[in-house]
């Protein structure tokens, strides 16, 4: 396949497909971004970018939900700017206010032009619960204490008796059962 198509006036024109393997970031952003911006009038940029437009003590008590765009904008109307709604939680809500200023210009900035002049705080839940990723552990039965017993009975010092019993114990309890 050919670098070059012709456009309607017969001229050749640059495309601008990547050939190889693309990021997965680059092909999910195309698939995420129509579906985000047609249901809350934004793009992954903004969500992505929001820890650093608002710090990462913030950005752990808040998001970015959507953007308002006036209603009834016809061609003739002036160009009027977005509200930017931010789901926050009720401990960050006070910090975010207090900062409405500075994270609008911060936005702006983002966008490259004066796209919002105000936030609208929505106090609710943001921040995910971490998962506990520690491994299951099951109680020993007597068959393993009698086990771990037999595999350090050997042993002389008695500190080191207990740390590898006490190994053998945490090893054991993390199997399944026998």
């Amino acid at each position: 396949m050919s670098d070059w198509k012709a456009n309607s006036g017969g001229k050749p024109r640059a495309t601008s497909q990547r050939r190889g393997p693309r990021p997965l970031a680059e092909l999910s952003g195309e698939v995420v971004d129509p579906i985000l911006r047609r249901k809350a009038g934004m793009t992954t940029g903004l969500v992505a970018a929001w820890s650093g437009i608002v710090g990462d003590r913030l950005a752990q008590a808040t998001r970015p939900e959507k953007l308002l765009w006036p209603r009834d904008r016809g061609s003739d109307t002036p160009f009027e700017p977005a509200t930017l709604v931010v789901a926050a939680e009720p401990k960050a809500a006070l910090r975010l206010q207090h900062q409405t200023s500075e994270v609008l210009s911060r936005v702006n900035a983002f966008f490259g032009f004066y796209a919002v002049a105000k936030i609208k705080l929505v106090q609710k839940t943001v921040a995910v619960p971490e998962i506990d990723r520690r491994p299951r552990t099951r109680p020993l039965n007597q068959g393993d204490h009698v086990r771990i017993a037999e595999m350090v009975d050997r042993i002389e010092d008695p500190k080191l008796k207990a740390a590898l019993a006490a190994f053998a114990e945490a090893t054991l309890s993390r199997l399944p059962a026998k």
